[in-house]
């Protein structure tokens, strides 16, 4: 387990020797594992999804992505046919987040058996708790609570032949007591062999941590990414219905650089990179200008 002050000390560290180095500026070719694999998290496009949703995997599809995934791990049953028939896989699936992060989930939350059965009927690889909601992750006991259900539920999906992912959003990086925040707990409780992260580049930013270094000092512990990008001169939020609509940018050299990100993430062991962008003003034009960039790197 990495102790919260070595990987303070580590990253601080990291991040010094990342802006001395030189940036990276080498293209990514075609046949770059994550352009043979690129992904998109469907709720970049989930109003277009909600109306028409052959049309909106056609589009992307279309667009250059090689796989997508899903919002719900129970829309499997009639999504990953229709991304299948369009040459799109389907590896990973969010799952609803009170199974995990709730100490009281509602009657309706479906049991994790249930989620773990669902995805390897549709041939999943990973399932993502991908939320806390509010009145649930204000102290260092309730993310403590967290991480021990997540271990316990990473052991079944292990059993399955699944990886359970965490995907951060930015209130993990808000400093709780004694300064400690709700991904030191994370990193500190997290099982190391079976509890993986999915790492969202945008959040980690904005939550006032470095990307980059976060990556680095995570290596092994990450299985996949989310590229998204953030307006410069964004300020640290940590409550994330505060961030602005328009910090949400496709991915390009804004303010994180994505080649440094794609050099970073094979370099530590990272599975699969999925594009996303919450808030977009024309979603399919956005996942065009994403997926773009990262051909002519």
């Amino acid at each position: 387990m990495i102790q919260r002050r070595q990987f303070l000390a580590s990253t601080l560290a990291t991040s010094s020797a990342l802006l001395l180095a030189p940036r990276i500026h080498a293209a990514l070719p075609p046949d770059h594992p994550y352009m043979k694999t690129l992904g998109l998290q469907l709720w970049t496009v989930r109003n277009q999804m909600a109306s028409d949703p052959a049309a909106t995997l056609k589009a992307v599809a279309k667009a250059g992505y090689k796989q997508v995934e899903l919002m719900d791990v129970a829309d499997a049953i009639k999504l990953s046919p229709m991304a299948n028939d369009l040459g799109m896989k389907v590896h990973s699936a969010f799952f609803n987040w009170e199974i995990l992060g709730s100490d009281n989930p509602a009657a309706t939350v479906p049991k994790l058996d249930v989620v773990i059965d669902q995805a390897k009927q549709h041939d999943l690889k990973y399932l993502v708790f991908g939320y806390i909601g509010k009145g649930h992750r204000e102290t260092v006991s309730q993310y403590q609570r967290i991480a021990e259900r997540c271990n316990k539920a990473a052991e079944k999906c292990q059993a399955a032949g699944l990886t359970l992912c965490y995907h951060n959003h930015s209130f993990e990086f808000a400093p709780l007591q004694d300064k400690t925040t709700g991904f030191d707990v994370f990193i500190k409780e997290f099982d190391t062999q079976t509890m993986k992260f999915e790492l969202d580049v945008f959040w980690v930013a904005i939550g006032g941590w470095d990307p980059l270094a976060t990556l680095k000092n995570l290596k092994g512990r990450v299985a996949q990414v989310h590229l998204k990008d953030l307006l410069k001169g964004s300020k640290t939020e940590h409550d994330e219905g505060k961030v602005p609509f328009d910090a949400f940018k496709e991915v390009g050299e804004v303010s994180i650089d994505m080649k440094q990100v794609i050099a970073i993430a094979s370099d530590i062991g990272v599975d699969l990179c999925h594009v996303e962008q919450d808030q977009s003003p024309a979603p399919l034009k956005s996942i065009e200008m994403s997926v773009q960039h990262l051909q002519n790197l």
